[in-house]
Order: C-alpha cells, then structure tokens, then sequence
C-alpha cells in the first residue's frame, strides 16, 4: 500500500494498493500533485526525469541525498550559525536524463545529527527555503511510519480475514475510512484526545444511547437516563407446559 498524507500528517490524501512487485517510483509517477504541493519522500524514489517534471510542474520535494548522485556544485551558501547546518550549496545533476543533461539548479543541504554522531545530506528543488526548514519537512516525513502504526495496532491490520486480492483490498479500504472518521472526530472534539483513547473508548460507546458529539467533548459524563424506559421494558411472561 502506497499512500501520500496531506500536509498535516495526520490524514491519508491519496492512496494506492498494488501488490509487491510494483516499486515506490512506479507508484509515485501515477500521482498527479497540485502546484505548490510539497512531497516528501525517502531515498528509494530517485528518479532524475520525475524530479525535472515535477519541478516544471511547480511541485516541490525534500529527499535524502544519495552519496551516488553525481553532480556539481554550482554555489556555496552561507550557513546559519548554531543550527549544526554543515553545507547548504546549489548543485546541478551530472547525470544525463532522457532529454539530455539538465540545467535545473537542485539544493544539497548538510546537516550534523548530534545524536548520531554522523552528517545527513538532503536534496530539495525548493531554493528558497531556510536550510533548517528543509531539515525539519523531512523530519516530518515519520508521519507515515505512524500512520502505519496507528493502522496496524488500533484497527488491527496486522492479520487479514481472507487471502483474496478482492478480501484484501475491502480490509485495508475499510480501515483507511475507519481512521477518517475518527480523525474527523478527534479534530472535531474539544476534548484533547489521543488516537489511541479514542478507539478505545469509542468502541464502548456503541452499547450506550448518547449524543456522540456531547460525549467527544465531555467523555466523563455519566451516560444520560432514558426516559420512560420501565415503561419500554418488555415483559417476561410464562406459560404453563
């Protein structure tokens, strides 16, 4: 499953099922994006012909920078002071594309990762951003890897019913509208819930006649007294055998 979440993280914008033989860059060419649109994307879609079409097309993207890209620096930033930027330079692919060689001008920014003791370099068409802005879109990027998570583990698409493309595809379909909703209703709610407790308790409320909105922003609230429920109440008769 391929899927592309809007600029939040939080919802999934487009989605594709494919089975396993399709590569991420296969997947990624079918998408068309708005101008203005940033993607974000790890270093397994390195395509220099897709890169030069979506920079034509107005859309940007932030990636990790292949130590086997070959290019040449075409100009030297400064760098921003305390934010462990290394390298912020203007670079032009070497590499030839199927049109021929490319004079689009790319960004390859250096950052030293504390923690890890190491540099990570990032490529971008974005010329204008700050370097730390750069840094932090793609930081962003682990929305998906929670995305993912909250899919498997809050509506248990670890295991699946059935075997078929057809039982596959209804499953995971499902629970992608499943998460909508309740996306929908933790950003409709006053009440500062986590995904997690709201699952949780939302499957508890299905056994309770309530107002459900009522409930999302007030869940302490004891569930509300049926009117006239005795009178509602069928009677339990016996008949002599």
């Amino acid at each position: 499953m391929h899927l592309l979440l809007d600029h939040d993280g939080y919802l999934p914008a487009l989605a594709c099922l494919t089975d396993g033989k399709a590569s991420d860059i296969q997947v990624a060419r079918q998408f068309q994006f708005a101008p203005g649109t940033v993607v974000v994307m790890d270093r397994a879609y390195v395509d220099y012909d897709w890169w030069e079409r979506l920079t034509k097309q107005g859309v940007f993207f932030v990636t990790r920078f292949k130590s086997d890209l070959k290019h040449e620096m075409v100009e030297e930033r400064s760098v921003p002071q305390n934010r462990n930027i290394r390298a912020d330079q203007l670079v032009r692919l070497c590499a030839t594309t199927k049109t021929g060689a490319s004079a689009t001008l790319y960004r390859r920014i250096v950052l030293w990762v504390e923690d890890k003791q190491e540099e990570m370099a990032f490529f971008t068409n974005h010329l204008d951003w700050g370097a730390t802005t750069v840094t932090a879109v793609y930081k962003d990027r682990w929305q998906i890897e929670s995305f993912f998570k909250s899919l498997k583990q809050l509506l248990r698409v670890k295991t699946f019913v059935g075997t078929s493309p057809n039982a596959l595809k209804t499953q995971i379909w499902t629970a992608l509208i499943a998460m909508l909703l309740l996306k929908y209703l933790q950003l409709r709610s006053t009440f500062v819930w986590s995904l997690s407790n709201l699952c949780a308790l939302l499957r508890q409320q299905l056994f309770v006649y309530r107002d459900l909105f009522s409930w999302l922003n007030d869940p302490f609230q004891p569930p509300p007294a049926l009117a006239d429920w005795q009178g509602r109440q069928l009677t339990l008769q016996w008949s002599a055998s």
